[in-house]
């Protein structure tokens, strides 16, 4: 992992948003992204895909659906420019919108994973 892998991968809004939510939340369902970010579920899979495939992200399988959380052996800096980020932009939407949907989000998946 460099800075000039992980950052394209950051550029993209989609992306950067379900990392911010991972940063803040921990691990999250496929199902709950979908619904925080009011997207359809190929279209969460198909941006988290380059996150999982570039080791920012790692997944694991419950029943039916896959559940997300920021690799554990991110190394400190990414950590730190994704947490940056996440605070960065917790006041602005969409990012707001994204976590106010998320809080409302009914029959959320019990969460196995502390927030980080």
């Amino acid at each position: 992992m460099s800075p000039t892998h992980l950052l394209p991968l950051l550029a993209d809004p989609t992306r950067l948003r379900c990392v911010t939510l991972l940063a803040a939340e921990g691990e999250l369902c496929v199902c709950e992204l979908t619904a925080a970010l009011e997207v359809s579920q190929p279209k969460v899979s198909r941006h988290l895909a380059p996150l999982r495939d570039a080791g920012v992200v790692e997944d694991r399988r419950a029943g039916r659906w896959i559940h997300y959380r920021l690799h554990p052996t991110l190394p400190g800096w990414a950590l730190r420019i994704i947490h940056e980020l996440a605070a960065a932009t917790a006041s602005e939407p969409p990012f707001t919108d994204d976590r106010t949907r998320l809080a409302a989000m009914a029959g959320r998946p019990e969460r196995l994973c502390c927030p980080t």
